[in-house]
């Protein structure tokens, strides 16, 4: 099944989704909307998209829209979530969702009641290196530590400190590293260990009063996670697993390619994801993968259980650093 979408946003990660879905060969773009008319349209033609559209209502009421990628500013993805999903459209979210967990559970209840797909596109969770890391997880014995990282200097750190208002970093329209890149953490945390039951943090804001980078503590039986992010520093270091019995170094979280097991007392073992998907390192080729996981709950007509908790999952444990913070 090829499914159509509309897109709502003209950023890059807009025009790398466009990509995506022709790596995918799973869907199309048939209308990409912006609020300027001629912004629209030629984005349509940047993109490849079958038209421009600047009347939202007419892209939720088109026939030939199946689905709506919601890639607005991240304080309008409830607003535009919402109206796609009310209008009976499947809906996939850029990150983060929305800013809460009362607020997504409210998109996910309208989704099931109206019968359609709202899958937040956090594109690490359907990466194959993530299926990788599930898989070995078993062979390190008791998981003890783990240090997850998610660490990459802005470009436009640099506009920050010169005193421009840059919305990466802009708390009135939900910038901030937490939201940006901290979700690139606490989602697998999630994912691979559940919730936590204590959750701790220590943020570093900006005048701005964006967070700009930080550490999480997540509390288990047995099992300490550490996440960190920060969009105003860099490091090299990668995310690491520790069990009793041998520890898993992870090169990037978001993107895993190179897992190398170390057991105890024996020789490292590399094993390297096949990304078959993959676009290189000019775009973000792993969002095909989150493409194909929609385009396959849509056609089967299922609700995504594990993805919903995932994402609910995920949002809670924010929010505890949040109120920890």
């Amino acid at each position: 099944m090829s499914v159509r979408f509309a897109t709502i946003g003209t950023s890059v990660i807009t025009r790398n989704f466009a990509a995506a879905t022709r790596l995918s060969g799973r869907a199309t773009i048939t209308v990409a909307h912006s609020r300027d008319r001629l912004r629209a349209q030629q984005f349509a033609a940047e993109i490849g998209a079958g038209r421009g559209e600047s009347d939202l209502e007419a892209v939720l009421s088109a026939a030939d829209v199946d689905a709506v990628y919601v890639a607005s500013p991240n304080t309008a993805h409830a607003e535009h979530a919402r109206a796609a999903l009310a209008a009976g459209k499947h809906v996939l979210c850029e990150k983060p969702l929305v800013f809460t967990a009362a607020q997504a559970q409210e998109l996910f209840d309208l989704a099931r009641d109206r019968g359609v797909v709202l899958l937040e596109a956090m594109r690490s969770a359907f990466d194959p290196g993530m299926a990788a890391i599930r898989e070995l997880l078993p062979t390190l014995g008791p998981v003890r530590l783990a240090n997850l990282r998610y660490v990459q200097r802005s470009s436009r750190y640099e506009r920050v400190l010169a005193g421009e208002r840059v919305n990466i970093f802009d708390p009135a329209v939900g910038g901030g590293a937490l939201f940006d890149l901290g979700v690139y953490v606490a989602s697998p945390c999630v994912d691979l260990f559940g919730e936590p039951q204590t959750v701790t943090s220590a943020p570093i804001e900006l005048p701005t009063g964006a967070d700009a980078a930080g550490v999480i503590v997540a509390g288990y039986p047995g099992l300490v996670a550490t996440l960190t992010y920060s969009k105003i520093t860099a490091s090299a270091l990668p995310s690491e697993i520790q069990g009793e019995a041998a520890t898993l170094v992870i090169d990037h979280i978001s993107r895993p390619r190179r897992l190398r097991v170390e057991p105890l007392g024996s020789e490292p073992v590399e094993h390297v994801v096949d990304g078959t998907l993959d676009a290189g390192e000019d775009v973000d080729g792993n969002l095909a993968y989150e493409v194909v996981a929609f385009a396959d709950l849509v056609e089967s007509g299922q609700w995504p259980e594990g993805p919903t908790a995932r994402s609910l999952g995920a949002a809670r444990l924010i929010d505890a650093a949040r109120a920890a913070g």
